[in-house]
């Protein structure tokens, strides 16, 4: 895909262009390098259209195989980047380089499994200098400095929970370029959860266990991304807790990043999340107005952008979401002012946000709207549902409605608890978990739940 836009572009390639870069950026990080260099790079963005993206695949197989394991992601990556329900169309151009058979006979193309000699080279821009530090992430920041300055001795493990796009990704590697730079010979490890998973799967399937483990259990130390993602893989968790016991009665350094909460992880096999809770657990929170003015003021400086303080903060204020998304904005102004070759100001910033984003802030449906339509699905009344009544059909649609409310709101249980009768925590925790194990047990009832979710939403 070029690089250079063309007045041939419409305005809506050009955002979708800009979006798929960011995507890419992302994807780089976290997806093992022949998945990326194979799957992922070669796909091309061609059409956007009222939520519908259209990109084309280099060959039945590729198209096939993004269909199955990360149309989702990219959906969701793109949602994003975009700030609206994406559904992705992939059209098929051209053929594989190999036959479909020799590919699908490669045992460990998807997930090569880590070696002894594997060599973990962090991102280079995801450095603590260039990490901006607030309110919202001090003590995240102060526990990943700590840990780079004494791997092994001090908060390990060092557990790191929030949601997407607030900065864990860039203190795990911040960890990383800390160590390298003071012993270059240190072995790290870096790997998604995903991809221990899909490593794991591989490496039994081919009787390479053992150099499996080897790679895991022979680092210095050990950086472990999206933990939740392997809440519900048994297997997997049974792998994990071994290869933390190992490393940590080793005396090396852990550093594990969620989107929870250890105590929140309820699939997650109790033995883990106890050990995972055994060293520092620390929370990075969205970022104030000031903190995200900060993030683009440093990120246009990387990029030689100039931007003042004024419109920073006039994009803090007004760009809803996290800061990826807010990212993004910033990389909308820079196109538009490439296309009209005006200095960045105010108004163009405002142009920007009234087209792509005032109404973004409102697209998240509010608690009666959930609850609303969680009564009409299960033909019960709004008051009974919040109300006192034990029945089980209310009990039911009543913890899905708590289990959407948390899932789209992030609200804290006391908050959510207020909302449905003045309940208390503990029972808006446990209305969540049981829904949660419900899902992961019964594929139909997990399509209802997602299916009301996207209702929700508009587009969706």
């Amino acid at each position: 895909m070029s690089d250079q836009f063309t007045f041939d572009d419409n305005e809506a390639v050009i955002r979708l262009r800009c979006a798929w870069d960011q995507v890419l950026k992302s994807l780089s990080q976290d997806v093992p390098k022949s998945t990326y260099n194979k799957f992922l790079k070669p796909l091309t963005p061609v059409n956007y259209d009222d939520g519908w993206v259209e990109m084309e695949a280099p060959g039945a197989f590729v198209a096939e195989w993004v269909k199955n394991k990360y149309l989702g992601r990219l959906e969701q990556l793109l949602h994003e980047e975009l700030g609206e329900p994406i559904h992705i169309e992939l059209e098929v151009v051209g053929r594989e380089r190999a036959p479909v058979d020799t590919v699908m006979s490669s045992p460990i193309m998807e997930a090569p499994i880590l070696t002894d000699h594997t060599v973990f080279k962090p991102v280079a821009k995801y450095r603590f200098d260039q990490f901006v530090v607030g309110q919202s992430n001090r003590m995240a920041f102060a526990g990943a400095k700590a840990v780079a300055g004494a791997p092994g001795q001090k908060y390990n493990p060092l557990f790191i929970y929030g949601s997407s796009g607030l900065g864990k990704t860039h203190l795990l590697h911040s960890i990383a370029h800390e160590v390298l730079a003071r012993d270059p010979r240190t072995n790290i490890a870096y790997i998604t959860a995903q991809q221990f998973a899909e490593q794991f799967v591989q490496a039994l399937q081919n009787n390479r266990i053992d150099q499996f483990r080897r790679a895991q259990r022979g680092v210095g130390i050990w950086l472990v991304d999206d933990i939740q993602l392997i809440a519900n893989k048994d297997k997997t968790q049974e792998e994990i807790f071994h290869t933390f016991n190992s490393l940590h009665q080793t005396g090396k350094q852990i550093v594990i990043c969620a989107d929870r909460a250890p105590r929140e992880l309820y699939l997650m096999d109790e033995r883990l999340r106890s050990r995972f809770e055994s060293g520092l657990v620390v929370d990075i929170l969205a970022p104030d107005t000031e903190t995200r003015a900060a993030i683009l003021l440093s990120k246009a400086a990387a990029e030689n952008v100039p931007l003042d303080t004024e419109v920073a903060l006039h994009l803090a204020e007004n760009v809803p979401g996290n800061v990826r998304i807010l990212e993004g904005a910033l990389a909308k102004l820079v196109v538009l002012n490439s296309i009209e070759n005006q200095p960045i100001s105010v108004e163009m910033a405002e142009s920007i946000i009234e087209k792509y984003y005032r109404n973004l802030a409102y697209a998240k449906p509010g608690v009666d709207q959930i609850v609303s339509a969680v009564g009409k699905y299960f033909k019960i009344p709004v008051d009974d549902i919040r109300g006192a009544s034990r029945k089980a059909p209310i009990i039911v649609a009543r913890h899905v409605a708590v289990y959407i409310t948390r899932e789209i709101t992030g609200d804290s249980w006391k908050h959510i608890g207020n909302q449905f009768g003045d309940r208390d925590h503990t029972s808006m925790m446990h209305a969540y978990q049981k829904i949660s194990q419900e899902m992961a047990r019964d594929k139909d009832f997990s399509s209802t739940v997602k299916s009301l979710i996207r209702n929700l939403y508009p587009n969706g």
